[in-house]
């Protein structure tokens, strides 16, 4: 067979713009522009019904039966299959179902004629999914409480029989429905707000906060007959609304407590002095301002206060609260709202409060109802945890990252026209793993990766994001959608790549960084190489870093179709599961297919109707051809039993640069010792979407020629009892040499450190006697990796230890003398637990020093002993191409990774213990990564502090902390803005009793007159 090769040219900034394209030709804009002309022509048509009956699909009661068998009402027999594309959750493509919030009746009126129109959705959304089979969930969250989602799905209770969602409080909600925002809460603390009212006050302030998102800005102010801010380091300014910032202030409240008298002109003054300076500084939104008030009661109306800051341009909207049921003030509260067209609420319970306090919203909405401006928002990335438990997602699977793409829907009645009423809002969710999807990874080299952002600078998506607290713990971080792209690619001190990128250019930036991997116990010191542009009709941007010595130059081959599809079908090869291929997800046809199926369809058929990744395929295909003869040669040597008489070698393994890979067993699977390796669940060691696996990159950072040892890290700590062996294979061109493969072994732990202490026992002398050995007491052996982690020791508990852990003394003494090197490195994204001999001896060692090295010599012997290298290397294939209770918090931590000086072979050090000097010995062992070290063991050196690589948390003072809350980070503003319209109706202010007759007689003209304006 023939086969031609040639080496190719990157061409970087065109996969950094197929990325942006791909991400603006998904766009579900013309389907959510569906859903909302469907949905505002529906409720065009419908009239409102008081008394209308009408059964639903209720996603909570559906196929629910009472004691006698019998559907409930609103439930029924609702049918359900499982399908993949849903998570495996059981789901309905042709009807929609419908939640209500658990505080919330079922049957009300308004929810019932909201449920009946909106049933015009159905259609849009079946076809909708027709026309694209890769969209996912599509749903209407209505103004009115209820959601309609797509397609049906069971919902489920927690525990306590509730469902903790409310579609009107989600980001996705509340972005669409209202423009950016500035917001001062005022809290009343006087003497007459004790006990349950300031409770009461809490909850609403809370939920306030949790319908703020990160475009918003806000303080919180608590007043009596002072002005006390809740965080006093952030007096007389706003702060950005991400989680962070919320949960902080969130903290704060349980501080309030009250007393004394409330003046609340005061507090009225220092708001609207707050909002008049960011508004005049361009420090917050630059948009809509609100001052929220939440009091017990007024004893005048303050008109002053209104007229010096406020009026006639009313562009700061009041909402009063009034806790408790008195409703003596209410007058001079609602009046406030009306002047300054807001909306006063009376929260009397703390089941009114949620309700209450989403009114807000529909008022902020208006001008952008008014406008009829359906903004198309993106929310940043996010796992909704309350909707993954209310669809009983399993713990053992994990709810994958999305953005939604939401547009608001109107009321068009002409009647209604300047009260500017908000329908709701029409959303469909995109995987973030959808946006990236068609990035060509294998030309992205070894550790190249794509990344975006949103315009505030939060990382969409991120191979370093880590969206879960710890493997197998299955919990949203608090703020994981509030990750900074400064807090992964930490090493931009000035953010030149976060400023560019936030601020939509096109360019490139490069930077030395410092990559963690294997659990982030092992680091890679890169230059990367970072190619940069917005995406078009999203607030995101996207970016692709390339290392420097991968990436820039790519193998390519080709080889016939019929022999290329024949060796991929065979059974010892894989694809990686997260490369595209081929796009089986746009016809619902093709779902079915196999990426390998896929590909045989696109290359055999005339118009298969597939869209293909041609280059890779070509190049997958050629690496079939060339790596097929392992196959034969790998079930030789399986059969060939003096190779591997004991089985201690397990498995034999290839990757290539697209993705393909090779695997051939030398157990039955039953007797794998490490069952994880190579499959789903060992994360790191398989090809995915964000990385090659790394056993893969390992070796390619490696001096050409040499193995990477090292026994897994596991998730859970435990000892896997295996030894991975690896080595790249780069093709032998000067220049530019590409690692085209890696390849390698597991082999049981046991069998390798048999292997060493037998090589260890053996001589080259002449009589066959040692003069030294490990099996000497005098001394200790250590077989350690390049990053300090143990492999063989004596005392076999200390397998996979740090060396710093059980040699302090002579980890430190290493350092100092360069034989090993500390590199610091930081985890803003980490959590912390927060808790509820004699000289003599020595001259022997080193006078005959020359005798250690046939230990070292035999370890190369041992090495090859079992033909390994021949493994890499065979001639047909690589010669053509070479326990207290504790809380787990968000923290900000330092670290160090320990990784060897290559340029020193060999090392010999004396340590003093307290007046002892006790000897070592360090030597790299040849054609790898690992060093033999021989400890002399006649001093006792126990006193010497081990060096660990625990982490560290960051603390910080009082003075750092408050300029980390002051600080913002350059961001880039949404383009559209909505905070006033003249044709509002802003007399519809108020829910609570009426204004008396004697009160409106008297404001009626001057309510008039500002209106007016």
């Amino acid at each position: 067979m023939t086969t031609k090769h040639t080496l190719s040219f990157t061409h970087t900034h065109n996969i950094v713009f197929a990325a942006r394209q791909h991400a603006h030709d998904i766009q579900p804009v013309c389907k959510q522009q569906r859903l909302v002309e469907a949905a505002e022509e529906a409720h065009l048509q419908h009239e409102e019904n008081p008394d209308l009956q009408y059964e639903y699909f209720n996603a909570v009661l559906i196929n629910e039966v009472d004691e006698d068998g019998n559907s409930v009402e609103l439930g029924g027999e609702f049918l359900l299959e499982p399908n993949d594309h849903f998570n495996n959750l059981s789901v309905n493509l042709s009807l929609s179902v419908v939640q209500v919030p658990t505080n919330m009746y079922n049957k009300d009126p308004d929810i019932v004629n909201g449920v009946y129109w909106s049933e015009a959705l159905n259609k849009v959304f079946v076809d909708n999914f027709k026309r694209d089979p890769t969209l996912i969930w599509q749903y209407f969250g209505s103004a009115k409480g209820f959601f309609r989602q797509y397609p049906g799905v069971k919902w489920h209770p927690d525990e306590h029989g509730v469902i903790a969602f409310d579609c009107r409080n989600r980001k996705w909600y509340i972005q669409a429905a209202t423009s950016p925002k500035d917001v001062v809460i005022l809290v009343d603390v006087s003497g007459s707000m004790k006990g349950l009212r300031l409770t009461i006050a809490r909850q609403t302030v809370a939920s306030i906060l949790d319908t703020l998102g990160d475009d918003d800005f806000f303080n919180i102010i608590a007043y009596n007959q002072e002005i006390h801010y809740v965080e006093p380091c952030l007096n007389g300014t706003l702060v950005q609304a991400d989680s962070t910032n919320k949960d902080h202030f969130k903290e704060h409240l349980d501080k309030l407590f009250a007393k004394g008298i409330g003046l609340l002109g005061n507090a009225l003054t220092e708001a609207f002095t707050i909002l008049n300076e960011i508004n005049q500084t361009g420090r917050g939104s630059s948009c809509s301002q609100a001052i929220m008030l939440i009091t017990d009661g007024a004893t005048a109306m303050y008109d002053d206060v209104f007229a010096k800051y406020n009026w006639p341009e009313r562009k700061v909207r009041i909402f009063p609260y009034l806790i408790g049921r008195e409703s003596a003030f209410a007058d001079n509260l609602k009046w406030m709202a009306c002047a300054n067209k807001g909306y006063f609420s009376q929260i009397s319970t703390l089941a009114d409060v949620q309700e209450n306090v989403m009114r807000y919203l529909h008022v902020m909405s208006r001008p952008k109802v008014i406008d009829h401006e359906h903004d198309t928002v993106w929310t940043e990335a996010y796992v909704d945890s309350a909707l993954a438990q209310a669809h009983k997602l399993g713990e053992n699977k994990d709810p994958n990252p999305i953005t939604t793409v939401a547009m608001p829907v109107f009321s068009t009645k002409n009647e209604t026209k300047n009260q500017g009423i908000l329908l709701g809002v029409a959303g469909t969710d995109i995987p973030i793993q959808e946006l990236m999807k068609t990035i060509p990874k294998h030309k992205l080299g070894i550790h190249g990766y794509a990344f975006a952002i949103t315009n505030n600078g939060y990382i969409l998506t991120h191979p370093d994001l880590r969206p879960l607290y710890q493997e197998g713990q299955k919990r949203k971080k608090p703020s994981y959608s509030s990750v900074d792209l400064s807090e992964v690619e930490w090493e931009d001190t000035e953010d030149v790549l976060r400023t560019a990128m936030v601020n939509r250019r096109t360019g490139t930036f490069s930077m030395e960084v410092k990559r963690t991997v294997d659990k982030g116990k092992r680091v890679l010191t890169m230059h990367n190489d970072y190619y940069y542009t917005d995406i078009k009709g999203t607030p995101f941007s996207v970016g692709v870093a390339l290392s420097r010595g991968h990436g820039k130059y790519f193998f390519k081959g080709n080889v016939s179709l019929e022999a290329g599809l024949h060796d991929l079908e065979q059974p010892d090869v894989a694809l990686a599961d997260e490369w595209t291929y081929c796009n089986t997800d746009e016809h619902h046809d093709h779902r079915h297919l196999t990426q390998v199926q896929a590909i045989k369809l696109y290359m055999t058929t005339r118009k298969p109707h597939l869209k293909c990744d041609r280059e890779l395929i070509q190049q997958v295909l050629f690496d079939a051809v060339v790596t097929a003869p392992l196959e034969a040669y790998w079930t030789g040597l399986a059969l060939n039993k003096s190779e591997n008489s004991d089985k201690g070698v397990e498995i034999a393994f290839l990757g290539t640069r697209t993705g393909l890979s090779r695997t051939n067993l030398f157990v039955v699977p039953e007797q794998l010792t490490n069952q994880d390796f190579l499959t789903a669940e060992d994360k790191e060691g398989v090809f995915n979407a964000d990385h090659f696996p790394l056993w893969y990159k390992r070796a390619a950072e490696q001096v050409p020629g040499t193995f990477v040892y090292s026994i897994p890290f596991s998730s859970g700590g435990e000892n896997k009892s295996v030894v991975l062996a690896s080595t790249a294979i780069q093709l032998l061109d000067d220049r530019k040499s590409p690692i085209v493969a890696a390849v390698g072994i597991q082999m049981k732990l046991e069998f390798f450190q048999r292997k060493f202490w037998t090589a260890s026992r053996q001589c080259n002398a002449l009589d066959g006697k040692c003069t030294i050995s490990c099996d000497n007491e005098d001394i200790k052996c250590y077989l350690i990796d390049n990053n300090g982690f143990i492999l063989v020791s004596e005392d076999t508990s200390q397998t996979n230890f740090f060396f710093g852990q059980v040699e302090g003394a002579v980890m430190n003494k290493l350092l100092l003398m360069g034989s090993f090197k500390k590199i610091n490195l930081y985890d803003y994204q980490a959590l912390c637990k927060e808790y509820a001999g004699s000289s003599d001896s020595a001259r022997t060692l080193l006078d005959p020093f020359t005798t250690v090295k046939w230990l070292l010599t035999e370890l190369v012997i041992f090495l090859l002993e079992f033909n390994l290298y021949s493994w890499w290397n065979c001639d047909s294939t690589v010669k053509a191409q070479r326990a207290q209770r504790t809380m787990m918090v968000p923290c900000d931590t330092e670290y160090p990774a320990f990784v060897s000086e290559r340029t020193i072979k060999e090392t010999t050090g004396n340590i003093d213990c307290g007046g002892c000097i006790r000897t070592f010995v360090i030597q790299q062992i040849p054609s790898s990564n690992l060093f033999m070290v021989v400890v002399e063991n006649k001093c006792d050196c126990s006193s010497a502090p081990p060096v660990t690589m625990e982490p560290i948390e960051i603390i910080y003072n009082e003075s750092l902390k408050c300029d980390r809350l002051k600080f913002q980070k350059d961001r880039r503003r949404p383009q559209s803005c909505h905070p006033f319209h003249p044709e509002e109706n802003a007399m519809e202010c108020g829910s609570a009793n009426a204004l008396n007759f004697p009160m409106v007689a008297i404001l009626f003209p001057v309510l008039s007159f500002l209106i007016s304006r």
